[in-house]
């Protein structure tokens, strides 16, 4: 198998397997909190009815409403193809790709953003105020652990810096770094993502949601368009997680294709573990916790560069 081909067949196991990443942690969180819980594939369901289902719109939305929801999964599934999820190169491999995958995430929540103030709703516009503003603080932490990465592996593309950044990491007595990468990353996934503890997908309550209230206007196709943009971000930063602690780049690419898949599955798994273990922050908190992730990132971007030295 050619490296185009197992990139490829690498994102079509994300793709599929996104919804269901979702579903683990929703069943994670369940079991550990002792309920029934909804089934693992309950979100393909849920995006199998929205899809059949019409949508609604308001008079006072434009067209930016309309085009919000094909914005954020056109954007995800763009971002997918800057990751090498195969653990050997990406689709589309480039220096500076990082900034890339950060920004064309940030273009799609800029839709979203633009979405929820096109409604003209006060409660969507205070939840577009804290998705920007936290997002903000997210893309300092993500730049410091890509910092990390380049100074480790001396690359400036994903496909390079997560060939197998662990053994140089080590060969260069930085190994604690790399650890620090992986959990400044999945401190950042729950952040932009909007998971606990920054966020909690399964409340209602407008006064204290963010991500949500975003979307309550939104029903039918759209809707489904936005969950399932929201799955394949988690898994893509999920499969930067992977790369960074399980290097696939000597492995057969079935087998590496197989660790994307189990990998995914384990993050669903954490994040469960995490929305079980513990409470949504309070808003006020919520800048000190991305501040917490930063300086781990920081921290990893500081000895890597005594290692260097």
């Amino acid at each position: 198998m050619n490296t185009t081909l197992s990139a490829a067949a690498a994102l079509g196991v994300v793709i599929v397997l996104a919804p269901g990443v979702i579903g683990v942690a929703a069943r994670t969180r369940a079991a550990l909190t002792h309920r029934r819980g909804t089934p693992v594939l309950q979100l393909y369901f849920d995006l199998f009815k929205l899809l059949r289902r019409g949508a609604v719109f308001s008079d006072a939305t434009t067209w930016v409403f309309r085009f919000a929801p094909v914005a954020v999964v056109v954007t995800a599934i763009l971002a997918a193809l800057v990751v090498p999820l195969d653990g050997r190169a990406s689709l589309f491999r480039f220096a500076g790709d990082p900034v890339a995958l950060a920004y064309t995430f940030a273009f799609g929540r800029f839709f979203l953003v633009l979405a929820a103030l096109d409604t003209g709703s006060s409660f969507e516009g205070m939840g577009a105020s804290r998705e920007v503003t936290f997002a903000s603080l997210v893309e300092v932490g993500l730049f410091l652990s890509f910092a990390t990465l380049a100074v480790l592996t001396h690359e400036l593309s994903l496909s390079g810096m997560l060939e197998a950044p662990l053994a140089r990491a080590s060969a260069s007595g930085s190994a604690p770094a790399v650890a620090m990468i992986a959990g400044s990353f999945f401190a950042l996934l729950l952040a932009e993502c909007a998971r606990v503890p920054v966020d909690d997908p399964a409340t209602h309550l407008e006064l204290t949601m963010i991500h949500e209230v975003m979307v309550l206007d939104h029903s039918g196709p759209d809707l489904a368009l936005i969950l399932y943009a929201g799955a394949l971000k988690l898994s893509v930063l999920g499969a930067v997680v992977i790369s960074v602690l399980v290097p696939r780049a000597n492995l057969p690419p079935a087998v590496a294709i197989a660790v994307l898949a189990g990998g995914l599955l384990l993050v669903g798994v954490g994040v469960g573990i995490v929305e079980a273990s513990m409470a949504r922050l309070r808003l006020p908190k919520v800048p000190l916790y991305l501040a917490g992730a930063s300086a781990l990132a920081l921290f990893s971007l500081i000895l890597a560069l005594w290692s260097a030295a």
